[in-house]
Formats: structure tokens, C-alpha cells, sequence
């Protein structure tokens, strides 16, 4: 039986990056949001109608999610794309009468998978473990699913519940979601709610209870805003800079994606950040009041370019709510810890398969000189031009055969 591999792969290659000065002016496009991306695909497939989706994501993650949609393997093998995997788990689910194993890289097969399967258990869905027990891979029988009550830690990830509530219209008795605990990453299950609103899809939430009933998502065309995650790592650029104005194009300014808090916590960094005619400019402020403790609860994706650029301005925060950063690509916190030790000794900074690492570490060549950063390609995963998009602000980007 033919395995279908859906995750692009990528000659690696490390690079040496570095900047003849730090004074920067350059205009980027930044890429699509992977995450609004992903969530119209899911909708996209669920829709009895078809819609256009305009500027969709072309990250790693999503060109896999869309290939994984559109095949006609029941082996679908998802590579390491964490948010594609967890949709494709619920949405495989309701394909009725359809059998797939869904399976991914090494690294995602030690990434915890229960509390999603399980919960889908209770409505109804027919998912068994092929290897660990609560891990990847995963055997799935589509069925009609019934739906109804279920309950699920909100400490866990949000893409769990993002999972569910995205299949929730189509299940014969809805859904009626309890989150038990402290919710991580709200902004992410305020953004899959919004999007299922805009096709047509009504739900209640009320104190930890969301509510949706059985109904129909209702064609529309969407056009996918760029992606304010991968602008944090502008924002840490300007703040190493001594004099800069960095344009970067199509984020939307009344945004549905928690990250653009990142223009809040960058103003208290040295960075001004203002929206001209659909642009955000960024400059220098010079103001530096940032405070002493800080909680990433909502925004965890913003912790490893905030560290590196606390660490390259010699600042020290004491983080809180990280918990959820261990099971992602790599466990961040960690990973991060190690590779600023090597400021005191080499500048080969290791990614950990993590398209984050390198992106968070390569603009303190601003501050260190230069550094090499290994596995330059992981940045396909959520931004694949970042590499071209810094030789436009004046990098000098040297890549390795490795």
C-alpha cells in the first residue's frame, strides 16, 4: 500500500548570517497566517459549498494540510506539522465510512495526542493508537459522528479544542465543550470562532461552556491577513538596531490573532510600531520600562523572540505560563536555554527542527556579530522566505553545505 509523504522536505543546509551595520530601512511582505490558514482549510473541506481562499499560507505546515485534504491515500503521513495533525485528527473522524492512518515525523509521535483522541472517543469517533498508547500514529474510521457532551483540559493546547469545535457544526447533536482548568493560548479559540462565525456559524460561550449546534457553514470567499508571529521577528530586529524603518505589509490592524500584542510589549523594548495606509512602520522609541515579570499564557509563540531579544539587551524577565512550550517542535524553554550559553563560547546556534529557533536567534547577530545558524531551511515550516526577506534589510546570509 503506497505511503504518501505530505511533508516537503528540504536539503539541509546551515548558514552564516550577519549585517555590515545596524541601521536597517527596508519594506517586507510578510507571509500568510498558518494558523487563520489552516482553520479555512478545515472549513473549506467541511462546506457543502465551494469558496475561494485567497493568499493562503504557502508554509510547509499548510501546503501539507491542503495536501492531506486533497489526497486519496488512506496512509497520510503529516511530517511535523503539529496543528495539521491535531485538525486532521477530528476532521478524518467525520469522514464517514472512510478508514486512514494518520501518522507523522518522529518528533510527532512523541507528542501527545490523548486528550484530543479521547474526547472524540465520547462523541462517538472510532480512533485507535497503532504504536504508544496516546500517541501517534493513529488509526481513525470516519463515521456520522453523534456528538454532545465532553469535557476537555483547557491546559493542555489549544489546538485540541480547535480540533473540536471546528467539526462541531456537522456533529448530529452539536457540541456542548467544557474547559476544565486554565485556559492556554485563548486568543487562538477566539480566532477559530471567529472565522466559523463568519461562515454562518452561530455558538454561545459562556463562563468555561461553549456551545454549538448542528447547522451548516455557509460559503464565502476569505482573503488570509499576514502573520503577526512572524513579524516578532522584525520587531526583535528593530530593537537591536541603532537607527531603523522597517515596513511591513499586509497585517491587518484589527487582527483576530493574540500575537499582535507584540506591538505592546515591543513599545516598552525601544520600538515605536504605527499603522500608515495598511502598513505597519516600526522605529526606534528609545523607551525601555519593560516589566520585571511577564505572562505568556495567550501568547506563548512570542516567548522565544522575546527571550533572545531580552538576552541581546541584556535585560532579565522572569516568564510564567510556559508549560505548554515542552511539547511543541522541540521543548522551547530548554532549547533556548542551551543555545544562549553559547554566547559565551561559540556562535553555531542549533534549531532543534524548530522553525522559531531560527528565526529568534538569527537577528542577535546584530548584537554578537556574526553566527551560524544550523538547518536554514526548517523556516519553510511557518516563514519561507525569512532568509531572502533579511538580505532585503542589509543581512549577509552565507549558506553551508552541511
Amino acid at each position: 500500500m503506497e505511503i504518501v509523504v505530505l511533508t516537503i522536505y528540504f536539503l539541509l543546509m546551515n548558514c552564516r548570517i550577519s549585517h555590515p551595520n545596524r541601521n536597517i530601512n527596508c519594506e517586507i511582505d510578510l507571509p500568510s497566517s498558518k494558523s487563520i490558514s489552516n482553520r479555512l482549510l478545515i472549513i473549506q473541506a467541511l462546506c457543502k459549498q465551494e469558496f475561494k481562499i485567497h493568499n493562503l499560507s504557502n508554509s510547509e505546515d499548510t501546503k501539507s494540510l491542503k495536501n492531506a485534504l486533497n489526497s486519496t491515500s488512506n496512509i497520510i503521513n503529516i511530517g511535523a506539522a503539529g496543528t495539521s495533525f491535531r485538525f486532521l485528527t477530528s476532521y478524518l473522524s467525520t469522514r464517514k465510512g472512510e478508514g486512514f492512518t494518520l501518522t507523522g515525523s518522529d518528533r510527532m509521535k512523541e507528542r501527545p495526542i490523548k486528550q484530543l483522541a479521547e474526547s472524540l472517543r465520547e462523541l462517538g469517533a472510532e480512533i485507535e493508537y497503532k504504536e504508544q498508547e496516546f500517541f501517534p500514529p493513529l488509526k481513525i474510521n470516519g463515521k456520522n459522528l453523534k456528538g454532545g457532551k465532553v469535557q476537555i483540559d483547557g491546559e493542555v493546547s489549544s489546538q485540541f479544542i480547535s480540533a473540536l469545535l471546528l467539526i462541531a457544526p456537522s456533529l448530529n447533536d452539536g457540541l456542548e465543550l467544557t474547559i476544565t482548568g486554565e485556559l492556554v493560548s485563548k486568543p487562538y479559540i477566539k480566532m477559530t470562532l471567529s472565522l466559523m462565525q463568519e461562515f454562518g456559524i452561530s455558538y454561545s460561550w459562556i463562563n468555561n461552556i461553549i456551545k454549538i449546534e448542528n447547522q451548516k457553514y455557509i460559503a464565502k470567499d476569505s482573503t488570509v491577513e499576514a502573520d503577526w508571529s512572524a513579524a516578532s521577528f522584525w520587531f526583535e530586529i528593530a530593537a537591536f538596531t541603532n537607527n531603523c524603518n522597517i515596513k511591513l505589509n499586509g497585517l491587518s490592524e484589527n487582527s483576530i490573532q493574540g500575537d499582535k500584542t507584540v506591538m505592546e510589549l515591543f513599545e516598552k523594548l525601544g520600538v515605536h510600531s504605527i499603522f500608515e495606509k495598511g502598513t505597519l512602520t516600526l522605529t526606534k522609541n528609545n523607551n525601555f520600562n519593560f516589566p520585571n515579570t511577564l505572562d505568556l499564557l495567550e501568547t506563548p509563540d512570542l516567548y522565544q523572540p522575546l527571550k533572545c531579544t531580552l538576552f541581546g539587551l541584556k535585560k532579565s524577565v522572569e516568564f510564567s505560563e510556559l508549560d505548554t512550550l515542552k511539547d511543541k517542535e522541540t521543548d522551547r524553554v530548554a532549547a533556548v536555554e542551551n543555545e544562549l550559553l553559547k554566547f559565551n563560547s561559540t556562535n553555531i546556534i542549533k534549531t532543534y527542527k524548530d522553525h522559531r529557533m531560527a528565526m529568534s536567534f538569527a537577528p542577535l547577530c546584530l548584537k554578537f556579530g556574526e553566527l551560524q545558524i544550523t538547518d536554514m531551511n526548517v523556516v519553510h515550516k511557518s516563514y519561507p522566505n525569512y532568509w531572502n526577506d533579511l538580505e532585503k534589510a542589509g543581512f549577509i546570509i552565507m549558506p553551508l553545505a552541511h
